[in-house]
């Protein structure tokens, strides 16, 4: 009696023992992916979530396996927006400038160029949030063949509806594999939001709990001044910085980044809008502005953003004891500045009183030595025929120790310096 053994063909009969065990495992991957969300405020989202409503293209940096892909995943679930994953390093230029494809007369039709499948799907649908993922090891050919995705939203003969979302991932060039610097051009079409993990959404994500991400809530009574709100910040600050109208950075590295153009500051002036409209905080509003011009631009015209809130020298002057003064001593500094900056301006008995009566009034609500400047120079101001206020006293000594102060620490600058 001959035995055989069984070949791997013929020893794969179905085993309901090992089907069932199949049935367990997907239960149990099942149970795995089944996790929830909930409202938490998250800065980050909120700043992506908003670019996304402003239909800017977003980039974000961050190391690999933080979290950017989960989290565009999680936004185009909660958005009910098909996601298209489109890995940039693995497709060829033709792929996004389209292929050419002949007609039956190109001389009379011309040689169309055929845009790919994924772009097609995403038309059809009509809405979606295509993610670029890997995009800085995507090579410079690739990064040119982009632009016009990017800006236009064409891709071949094809182009986008509008309510196709463009965000994009991508590692720093040390951790990336065989990463590329972002060409400038590329680089300032995108809104750069810097992605970290933060620990508490971590192991509460883990825990099977995600940050719910929604899109802002513009009011839209609010919408009017938002727009105006958002030109006069930029174009104040621009009006008085001609410089930072366009500066592209010498360093390779950091023009991969965000810096100022009229186009990255057009985007800016955009997501203030939404932001103001949409009554978002300082920090989001932080990171927004700082993701398109770039860190300094961006400190500039928030600087810029708090002192249009200040309240108008004259209103001051011209009614010192009732108009509020910020509570921030930077700003209340600006705003004594600005006062006296007014008297210099226009000098008049009335005036110079008002200021005083009004640093009188800083120095019983706030830190002393704020009025030391201002006091000083307002002090210089005073013509022959004008009678010393009884407000001065007050304010004298502060000055006085302020002076004393100063004298006694350059004395020990210049024995240490022995």
């Amino acid at each position: 009696m001959s035995t055989r053994t069984p070949s791997a063909a013929t020893d794969a009969p179905s085993d309901p023992a090992h089907a069932s065990q199949l049935d367990v495992a997907d239960a149990l991957l099942t149970l795995l992916r089944d996790t929830g969300t909930e409202p938490r405020p998250d800065t980050q989202l909120e700043a992506l979530t908003l670019a996304v409503a402003a239909d800017l293209p977003v980039l974000l940096w961050g190391e690999p396996g933080i979290g950017k892909t989960a989290a565009l995943t999680q936004l185009a679930a909660t958005l009910d927006l098909p996601l298209t994953t489109v890995i940039a390093s693995v497709h060829e230029p033709s792929d996004f400038s389209g292929l050419p494809v002949v007609g039956d007369d190109p001389a009379e039709q011309g040689i169309p160029m055929a845009p790919p499948d994924w772009a097609v799907r995403l038309v059809r649908a009509g809405k979606g949030l295509l993610f670029l993922d890997e995009l800085s090891t995507a090579p410079p050919a690739v990064q040119a063949a982009l632009l016009r995705l990017v800006l236009e939203r064409r891709i071949g003969a094809l182009r986008l509806p509008p309510g196709v979302r463009i965000v994009a991932a991508a590692n720093p060039r040390s951790s990336a594999a065989d990463g590329w610097e972002l060409s400038p051009p590329l680089a300032n079409r995108f809104v750069h939001l810097q992605w970290t993990h933060d620990h508490d959404v971590v192991v509460r994500g883990l825990g099977g709990t995600w940050p719910l991400a929604t899109l802002p809530r513009l009011d839209p009574e609010k919408l009017p001044e938002a727009v105006a709100f958002a030109r006069r910040a930029v174009c104040g600050l621009l009006a008085a910085r001609p410089k930072l109208v366009h500066q592209l950075p010498g360093n390779e590295t950091r023009r991969g980044g965000p810096w100022p153009s009229p186009r990255s500051w057009e985007m800016t002036l955009s997501l203030i809008a939404f932001a103001t409209a949409a009554g978002s905080s300082r920090d989001v509003l932080s990171l927004l502005v700082r993701a398109t011009v770039g860190d300094g631009p961006g400190l500039e015209l928030l600087a810029s953003l708090d002192r249009m809130d200040l309240p108008d020298p004259e209103l001051l002057l011209a009614d010192p004891t009732g108009v509020p003064l910020p509570d921030r001593g930077d700003l209340r500094q600006a705003v004594l500045d600005g006062v006296v900056d007014a008297v210099r301006r226009r000098p008049e008995k009335s005036r110079w009183d008002a200021a005083w009566t009004l640093l009188a009034r800083a120095l019983e609500t706030g830190a002393p030595d704020l009025v030391v400047v201002p006091a000083t120079t307002l002090a210089t101001l005073r013509q022959e025929d004008w009678d010393v206020p009884a407000t001065i006293e007050g304010l004298a000594g502060v000055v006085t120790l302020s002076r004393r102060a100063d004298h006694a620490a350059a004395r020990v600058a210049a024995k240490a310096g022995r």
